[in-house]
């Protein structure tokens, strides 16, 4: 039986919040239409649902769905002026020699032939990440990544930008390719010391996109009838990402 790609966080009268796995597009995409999309699979659950925000295809973690007009509306307003507070992971290329940092590099969706999002500070628009230096260890690190523009892959070409590209990247980093013998993935033997394990045998830890939607504060949204505001939702990572995290702080 073939595994759901998502799995409910929370739900109420009001809103559907859903962690969704890698490879999963949110909704429609103008290059592949072929592909399984996360609308449709909950249109079935919850008919008339409307996307309130997005993130990458590649990318797993959380969004979150609206059942009705008007809180489709009070959020995508919430998204747009920046008062929803978003938290990523990101395992990445290199060794950042920063704990903390900020990308405010302007950017331009769909700027060249392969769709990629570009950097041009004459048509880019503003855009702003926040970096937060989590561990390091061979030639990765782990970032906690703090966007608070909402701009078309604006994660990853902000990495790419700082010289240290997310994993696994099959546009922004050099090649796409990140693991040894030339194939994609990240492998234990590459940042393990003394490992001692069939070369030809290893599996790699991560073989996708190291990226990850963990946290969102809505401000201003209450959930049911009452209750204040600072609702705050949170989607376990997936167990790839996380157990390539777990390797990499034994061997810090």
């Amino acid at each position: 039986m073939k595994a759901v790609p998502f799995s409910i966080i929370y739900e109420d009268r009001r809103i559907l919040a859903v962690n969704k796995a890698p490879g999963l597009a949110l909704g429609a995409d103008r290059w592949d239409e072929s592909r399984e999309r996360l609308d449709r699979l909950l249109a079935a659950r919850c008919p008339g649902i409307l996307t309130v925000h997005r993130i990458d295809r590649d990318t797993s973690g959380l969004v979150i769905f609206a059942k009705d007009a008007a809180t489709h509306r009070e959020l995508s307003a919430a998204f747009e002026s920046r008062r929803v507070k978003k938290r990523y992971a990101a395992v990445v290329h290199g060794r950042p020699l920063w704990t903390e940092t900020e990308c405010s590099l302007p950017l331009v969706p769909d700027g060249d032939k392969q769709h990629r999002t570009i950097v041009d500070k004459y048509r880019g628009k503003p855009s702003v990440t926040r970096f937060r230096l989590l561990l390091s260890t061979g030639n990765y690190s782990v970032l906690e990544v703090f966007p608070e523009t909402g701009r078309t892959h604006q994660i990853r070409v902000h990495c790419a930008s700082l010289g240290h590209p997310v994993v696994c990247d099959p546009l922004y980093s050099a090649g796409g390719r990140t693991g040894r013998r030339g194939s994609e993935g990240i492998f234990l033997s590459s940042f393990k010391k003394g490992w001692r394990g069939d070369p030809l045998e290893e599996k790699p830890l991560l073989a996708r996109l190291g990226l990850h939607a963990g946290r969102l504060e809505l401000p201003d949204y209450r959930p049911g009838e009452a209750g204040a505001g600072g609702f705050v939702l949170e989607a376990p990572m997936p167990r790839d990402m996380r157990a390539l995290i777990k390797q990499m702080e034994k061997c810090v």
